[in-house]
């Protein structure tokens, strides 16, 4: 796996850890965790393929 992939599901996961965290200390629609999670959909977006 190329280091350029390694980085992106290293942050994927820090962006994960980092929403599931902020959602046990306050609530899944906190504005934090649905922008740390709109943020994780984008990174998420980027090791996806698409579908037509």
């Amino acid at each position: 796996m190329k280091a350029q992939q390694m980085d992106l599901l290293n942050k994927i996961e820090d962006y994960r850890s980092k929403m599931v965290a902020l959602a046990l200390h306050s609530s899944f629609s906190d504005d934090k965790v649905v922008r740390i999670s709109t943020e994780l959909d984008e990174l998420l977006n980027q090791v996806q393929p698409k579908r037509h």
